[in-house]
């Protein structure tokens, strides 16, 4: 259990460093594959949370327990984006920094805008490590579903962590070791999240219901607006496909 939940969480966190492949070798993605990738990702973690994560939570805890839950992750996640940096891709595939503080936006400075982003998801993907091991609590299918559309949208966040760094001067190598880095975050969080496990069903419960949370506000904070904003029909065929493969699969 543990180990199959460490590998889950390690090749999910590990995507990351895909976003700075793709970067490093055919450049920035079109607002196409962007769009449809986003809405894709966005639609597995709608439909996980709602098709299979909140059912779960209450059948482990208890309605109120699945409320309260669902409610902590949402808050949790926000508080997360007030305080952290974080970073999108906007409408004309041009990086956007989120509370950068004093940056400028050349050479070294970049660089260290690349740094506070990394900081940021970093810490983002504890919680989506916790999601892991909460659904291989619950059964293995649901992990490794989660595992899918936590990697799939950790793709993205690779490509904004990486495009800094490079302007900034660092070197390839070293960009891909760094977004790696960032997605190893993952793993941490799921052993946090199985040794929190161990202690009742309820807190099983909870901590499907906080993941679902979580995961809800991410797709509707992060992914939809950005993948919207790059093509609105191909993300709304994105969301649909994830949408419709999630619930056949759950």
């Amino acid at each position: 259990m543990v180990m199959e939940a460490l590998l889950y969480s390690l090749v999910a966190g590990a995507s990351t460093v895909l976003g700075a492949l793709v970067l490093g070798l055919f450049g920035q993605p079109g607002k196409k594959a962007m769009a449809t990738l986003l809405g894709f990702a966005g639609g597995i973690m709608l439909g996980i949370s709602v098709f299979e994560l909140m059912p779960e939570a209450v059948e482990f805890g208890s309605m109120p327990v699945a409320l309260i839950g669902f409610l902590l992750g949402v808050a949790m996640m926000y508080g997360m984006d007030r305080l952290l940096p974080h970073a999108h891709l906007s409408m004309d595939d041009r990086l956007v920094v989120e509370n950068p503080g004093s940056l400028h936006t050349h050479g070294s400075p970049l660089r260290r805008t690349g740094y506070l982003i990394l900081f940021g998801i970093a810490l983002h993907n504890l919680p989506e490590g916790l999601a892991i091991g909460a659904g291989l609590e619950a059964s293995p299918e649901l992990g490794l579903a989660l595992a899918i559309a936590i990697g799939l949208h950790n793709i993205p966040e690779g490509l904004a962590m990486a495009g800094p760094l490079r302007a900034g001067g660092l070197s390839f190598w070293k960009t891909a070791l760094f977004t790696l880095l960032a997605g190893l975050m993952t793993p941490v969080g799921t052993l946090l999240g199985l040794a929190i496990l161990q202690v009742s069903p309820a807190m099983v419960g909870g901590s499907l219901a906080f993941a679902a949370g979580a995961m809800v506000y991410i797709t509707n904070d992060e992914l939809i607006p950005q993948a919207n904003g790059m093509n609105s029909h191909l993300c709304n065929a994105g969301l649909v496909a994830g949408l419709l493969i999630a619930f056949a699969l759950l």
